[in-house]
C-alpha cells in the first residue's frame, strides 16, 4: 500500500512550523515571562501549561474546522514572530494553534501517513536547524529569512488545501498520536544536547563523524517510520535499545549525538500498526502535556532540588515510548503493514548522500592559528551572556560576537554558556560566538554536559583545568576554569568562574587562585554573584587579589537595563595593573560586560 503523500506532507510541515514556534516559546518563558534563575519554575510551568491545556477546547469543534483554524493561527503566529511582534504572547498562542492543527490531523489523517509524517516533520525541523547553524529563521533578519519563512508557511497551506478531504482508509491508532509529544521531547534533546568537545573548533574529521552521524540518524529514523512494522520481538529489542542508548547518552561526558533518534521511527511504525481505536485527538493533546511536563521536570532540576537526577526524565520518557509502542503488539495487535519498504533504503541513502556533506560544511570552521602576544597589555572581556538572549528576548549571539570582535580582545570569558539545551532552543552559543570572533574556545561544563563557562583566546595556552565547586545546597552546578596562557613570553593565569553559592564557593576559588598565583600573575573574572561590599569579596581579596574597578568608577553591571550593583568582576593579583576598564551599556544579556585592559608589570609579582 502507498502512503497518502498529501496528508503526510501536511502533517510534517505542520510539525516543522510548530517546532519553529516552540524554539521561540520555550526560551521566552525564561527571558521575557521571568528572569533566568529568579522567576519560580512553578510559575513558569503554570503559564506554559495554560497554552497546552487550551487546545483541549478543540474537542468541542469539528476536526476539519480545527485543522483549518489551527493552521491559520499557527501561520499567523509564525509570521508575527518573524516580524518580532510580542514574542512571548505570539509564541504562546502559536503553540496552542499548532496543537489544535495537530488535533485536526489526528482526527482526519489516515494511518499510513502518520508515522512518516510525525517522524519526517521532527527530522526535517532538526535538519533545518542544523543547516542554519542553530540560529533559526525566527532569530534572523533580512529578506532571505523572510522569504524562507513565507515559503514554509505557503507550503503548509498548499499541503492543507491539496490533501484530500475524504478519509483514505482507517485512522491511525490513538497511541501513535499520544507518542508525538514524547517523541518530540526525546528527539529534540538528542539532536542538540550531546556533549561537544571542550576545546574547539573541532577538526574536520571529528566534526564529520558527529554531525554526519546525526544527519544520518535523522534520515534513518524517517525511513524506519515508513514501515512496515516488524515482528513484535524485534520491536521489543528496538525498544530496549532505545532505553539503553537514552541512559548512556545522559551519562556525564557522553558525546555521541542523536543515536536514540534512530529508534524512534521504528517505535512510531510499531505504534501505527495496531487497530485504529478511537479518541486520537485527546491522545495527541495528552502527549503534548507529556512533552511539557518532561521539559519542565528536566530543566527545573537546575533551580529546584528534585531529590533525583534529572536524567531520570528522558529515561522514563523512553520507557514510556517503548511500552506504548511495543507492549500492545506483544499482547494482542495483529500486524498491519503501512507501506512497501522496497524503495526506502535507496531513497534514504540518496537523501543522506546530499544532506551529510551539507550539514558538515555548515558546521565546519577552520581552526584559528595561535597568535603569540608581543606586548605586555592584555584586553579581556568578561560577560554573562544569559544563554545568548538579549533584553528583548531575541537570540543575540551574532550581536555579542560582533561587538566583542570590535574590541579586539586577547581573552574572552563567558558565563551561562548554553551548548544545546532544548529549553533554550538548542543553540550552541560557544561555537557561534567563537566563529564570529575567529577564536579558539575552551569549554568548562558546570550544570551539565552542555551548560557552563568558556574561555576564548588565540594566545598560546599552556594548560587548562576545570575544578568542580561544591553545590552548598544550590541545585545548579558551578566550576572554576583555571587556564595558563603565554603573554609576551611570560605566563598569565586566568580563573574563569560563575559562582552560584558564593558563601561556600568563594573559599574554594580563593584556594585555586593561591595555587595558580604561586608562580605567575593571575586574573579572576566572571559573574561572581558578589558585590564589592559582600563578605565573600573579602575572602577572594585575601587570596592576594585586588579590585581595580573600584578606582575606575566602580561601574554597576546588573541588571543590564537599569544597573545598580556590580556582581561581574575582574580581580587581579600582584604583577598586573589595570590600564582601563569600562562596562558598556549593551542590551544583549541581562548582565553588562566588563571590558578591561591589563598590563603585566613584573615576572616576580613584586610590583
Amino acid at each position: 500500500m502507498t502512503i497518502p503523500r498529501g496528508h503526510a506532507v501536511m502533517l510534517a510541515l505542520g510539525i516543522v512550523v510548530l517546532f519553529d514556534v516552540l524554539r521561540v516559546f520555550l526560551p521566552s518563558l525564561i527571558t521575557l515571562f521571568g528572569r533566568a534563575g529568579e522567576t519560580p519554575a512553578e510559575l513558569m510551568g503554570l503559564y506554559a501549561a495554560a497554552w497546552f491545556i487550551l487546545p483541549f477546547l478543540a474537542l468541542l469543534s469539528k476536526p476539519r474546522h480545527a485543522l483549518v483554524a489551527g493552521a491559520a493561527g499557527l501561520v499567523a503566529a509564525r509570521l508575527l514572530l518573524q516580524a518580532g511582534v510580542s514574542q512571548l504572547y505570539v509564541s504562546s498562542a502559536g503553540v496552542t494553534a499548532g496543537l489544535i492543527l495537530l488535533y485536526g490531523c489526528a482526527c482526519t489523517v489516515p494511518r499510513r501517513a502518520v508515522p512518516v509524517g510525525i517522524m519526517g516533520g521532527i527530522a526535517l525541523s532538526s535538519l533545518v536547524h542544523l543547516l542554519l547553524d542553530g540560529v533559526d529563521l525566527a532569530w534572523q533578519e533580512g529578506p532571505l529569512p523572510w522569504a524562507a519563512t513565507l515559503a514554509l508557511c505557503l507550503a503548509l497551506f498548499l499541503a492543507l488545501l491539496s490533501a484530500p478531504r475524504a478519509e483514505e482508509g482507517a485512522p491511525a491508532p490513538a497511541r501513535i498520536w499520544f507518542l508525538f509529544g514524547p517523541t518530540l521531547l526525546l528527539a529534540g534533546m538528542a539532536a542538540t544536547s550531546w556533549a561537544k568537545p571542550e576545546q574547539g573548533p573541532e577538526p574536520l574529521g571529528t566534526l564529520a563523524l558527529s554531525w554526519g552521524l546525526l544527519a544520518l540518524t535523522l534520515v534513518a529514523a524517517t525511513a524506519a517510520a515508513l514501515g512496515p512494522a516488524t515482528a513484535p520481538l524485534i520491536e521489543l529489542g528496538l525498544g530496549i535499545a532505545l532505553i539503553a542508548i537514552t541512559v548512556v547518552s545522559h551519562l556525564p561526558g557522553a558525546g555521541v549525538p542523536g543515536l536514540s533518534i534512530g529508534f524512534l521511527g521504528s517505535m512510531l511504525a510499531a505504534a501505527g500498526s495496531g487497530p485504529a481505536g478511537r479518541r486520537q485527538g485527546p491522545a495527541l493533546l495528552g502527549g503534548g502535556l507529556v512533552f511539557l511536563v518532561g521539559v519542565f521536570a528536566y530543566y527545573a532540576a537546575y533551580d529546584l532540588d528534585l531529590r533525583v537526577p534529572n536524567s531520570v526524565v528522558p529515561v522514563a520518557v523512553s520507557v514510556l515510548v517503548a511500552a506504548v509502542a511495543v507492549v500492545p503488539r506483544l499482547v494482542r495487535d495483529p500486524p498491519v503493514q503501512l507501506s512497501a519498504r522496497r524503495r526506502t533504503v535507496p531513497a534514504a541513502a540518496a537523501v543522506a548522500l546530499v544532506l551529510v556533506p551539507l550539514v558538515v560544511a555548515v558546521a565546519w570552521q577552520p581552526v584559528p592559528a595561535v597568535a603569540a602576544k608581543r606586548s605586555d597589555d592584555v584586553t579581556l572581556i568578561a560577560y554573562n551572556i544569559r544563554m545568548g538572549f538579549g533584553l528583548d528576548g531575541r537570540l543575540s549571539l551574532d550581536r555579542i560576537a560582533s561587538w566583542a570582535a570590535a574590541q579586539r580582545p586577547d581573552i574572552v570569558l563567558l558565563s551561562e554558556v548554553d551548548r544545546g539545551w532544548l529549553l533554550n532552543g538548542g543553540h550552541d552559543d560557544l561555537d557561534r560566538i567563537a566563529r564570529g570572533l575567529g577564536m579558539r574556545h575552551y569549554f568548562a561544563p558546570a550544570a551539565d554536559n552542555v551548560w557552563g563557562d568558556a574561555l576564548l583566546t588565540n594566545l598560546p595556552v599552556k594548560s587548562v583545568r576545570s575544578y568542580e565547586l561544591g553545590r552548598h545546597g544550590y541545585p545548579t552546578g558551578a566550576q572554576a576554569q583555571a587556564v595558563v596562557v603565554e603573554v609576551n613570553g611570560r605566563e598569565l593565569g586566568v580563573v574563569n568562574t560563575h559562582l552560584q553559592a558564593p558563601t561556600g564557593q568563594a573559599p574554594e576559588v580563593a584556594a585555586i587562585v593561591r595555587d595558580l598565583a604561586a608562580s605567575r600573575p593571575v586574573i579572576l573574572a566572571g559573574d561572581l554573584n558578589t558585590t564589592p561590599a559582600d563578605p565573600e569579596m573579602g575572602v577572594l581579596l585575601a587570596a592576594g587579589l585586588s579590585d581595580p574597578l573600584k578606582a575606575l568608577g566602580d561601574p554597576p553591571t546588573s541588571p543590564a537595563d537599569r544597573p545598580v550593583k556590580r556582581i561581574d568582576h575582574v580581580l587581579i593579583s600582584a604583577g598586573l595593573t589595570a590600564v582601563s576598564a569600562q562596562v558598556p551599556r549593551l542590551p544583549y544579556s541581562d548582565h553588562l560586560p566588563v571590558l578591561t585592559t591589563l598590563r603585566l608589570t613584573s615576572v616576580d609579582q613584586e610590583g
